[in-house]
């Protein structure tokens, strides 16, 4: 279970919770997003070759050889579902670029039929000139269909249903020009040759269709492996991160390792010294000498703790546990620490039961006890349960020299301490190991403070279920 530590001010809800993975698109919607790109922007200049056709090539050849009306009638057709098309590619990209999912489905489901229709129109040409111009003239028009469907393959296979639409309708009514005019022919000679346009183009048809299917299929495949590689990359710079900042710790490690053993280790060397010099003042030196030694021992301590959790995950054994008896244990625990150092050791307790592991859980109190008797001078530190929203929470007050509100994010970081003066000895482990259990356990620790005023640490904890339950 992974952990984010959320820490604010004293009036703030900040904790450690377990963190919500963010959804991201998965590969499949990606794709379809950026096939979908593809379409629109391909889509965009096929406007201006559409109205270069209508204008250069097809008007001006067929206006002198073929009924006038039929001519302008279809020109205008065209002109329409052109600039139609043209609206529905500039709303895509003012207002769904961008977009996936749903959304993106249902603005292309609503306008698919625009690109059938265009083609239809297209291919409806074929009623305008098939053996009505001159042979020249509809041997240069048909060249134009044809480009058309070939272009199409290009521009249009990025979204598979708009091209095979567009193609069906160009196909279609193509096949529908050469039709009626079976109907409508009665010589044998031109017969045979209408028959071989319609075999003509059924091939074509059926040659563009698989075309555009592999087209799509090679688009689709260089689109998974992008995302694939983009994958790849943020999970590389992931663990090229995660191994600088274990560099950094490391780094912060043996720093603060040296210098924290430094200087007992060399008290040590001094008293021993003095010692062997001055034996008579044995009662005056030995206390300073069990000082430095608890130091380095209290170090090494932190340090195995924590490499402890890291190399074997804690093993959690959820039990019902009676938090006013695990107060009153810490308490004959920690009391004494407190009188030593002149401070209030106070404890407000309920009866209240909560379902976790005893001994992680004492661990987890005790660390943050532990914190808040190293850096408290004056006044005391108070241990109280609360009944707060549903849930029970084990409280730690101090009256130390508080954390300010740079710091509150940090102070769970291993080998972190804070640059304040007034605190106390400590490696920046304790904090760490509070953290590492918190998300074994699953229970929210947060934090507020004010420098100067002291601190607040919590733990929230579940009820335990009613007996029988």
């Amino acid at each position: 279970m992974n952990a984010t530590v959320n820490l604010a001010p004293m009036d703030s809800t900040a904790s450690i919770r377990p963190a919500k993975s963010v959804q991201n698109l998965s590969r499949e919607a990606w794709v379809e997003m950026q096939l979908i790109q593809t379409f629109m922007r391909n889509a965009r200049p096929v406007h201006y070759a559409a109205f270069v056709m209508i204008v250069v090539v097809m008007v001006a050849m067929l206006y002198r050889h073929v009924p006038s009306m039929g001519l302008w009638l279809w020109v205008v057709a065209v002109v329409v579902v052109t600039l139609v098309r043209a609206l529905v590619i500039n709303l895509y990209h003012r207002k769904v670029v961008g977009v996936s999912g749903p959304e993106l489905h249902a603005f292309m489901a609503r306008y698919a039929w625009i690109w059938p229709l265009s083609a239809l129109i297209w291919g409806s040409s074929m009623f305008v000139f098939f053996l009505k111009a001159p042979i020249y003239d509809q041997f240069a028009c048909i060249l134009v269909l044809v480009g058309m469907g070939a272009f199409a393959v290009g521009t249009f296979s990025s979204h598979l249903r708009s091209f095979s639409g567009y193609v069906d309708g160009l196909g279609a009514s193509a096949v529908a020009a050469l039709a009626y005019q079976l109907v409508m022919e009665r010589g044998i000679p031109s017969t045979f040759n209408t028959y071989g346009m319609v075999v003509l183009v059924l091939t074509y048809w059926a040659v563009i269709r698989v075309s555009g299917q592999r087209f799509h299929e090679a688009q689709r495949a260089n689109l998974e492996l992008q995302f694939d590689n983009s994958e790849l990359i943020a999970s590389l710079t992931e663990k090229s991160r995660a191994a600088v900042e274990a560099i950094a710790i490391k780094n912060r490690f043996i720093a603060s390792a040296a210098h924290d053993l430094r200087q007992p280790v060399h008290a040590l060397d001094l008293y021993a010294g003095w010692l062997v010099a001055e034996p008579q003042f044995v009662s005056l030196i030995a206390p300073k000498i069990l000082r430095s030694t608890k130091a380095v021992h209290d170090l090494f301590d932190s340090i195995f703790d924590l490499a402890g959790i890291d190399s074997d995950p804690l093993r959690v054994h959820p039990r019902e546990v009676d938090l006013a008896v695990l107060v009153q244990d810490l308490e004959v625990q920690y009391a004494p620490v407190a009188q030593e150092r002149g401070l209030r050791f106070r404890t407000r307790v309920a009866p209240c039961r909560v379902r976790s592991d005893p001994v992680l859980l004492k661990r987890l109190v005790g660390n943050l006890l532990s914190n808040a008797l190293r850096n408290t001078h004056r006044g005391g530190v108070l241990m109280a349960l609360r009944r707060r929203r549903g849930v029970w929470r084990i409280e730690i007050w101090d009256t130390g020299v508080g954390i300010a509100k740079e710091h509150q994010q940090a102070i769970f970081q291993e080998f972190y301490r804070i640059p304040l003066r007034g605190t106390e000895e400590g490696f920046g482990l304790g904090l760490a190991i509070v953290s590492r259990i918190s998300q074994a356990l699953g229970c929210p620790v947060g934090m507020a403070s004010r420098v100067g005023c002291g601190s607040v640490f919590w733990i929230d904890l579940h009820p335990a279920a009613p007996s029988g339950t």
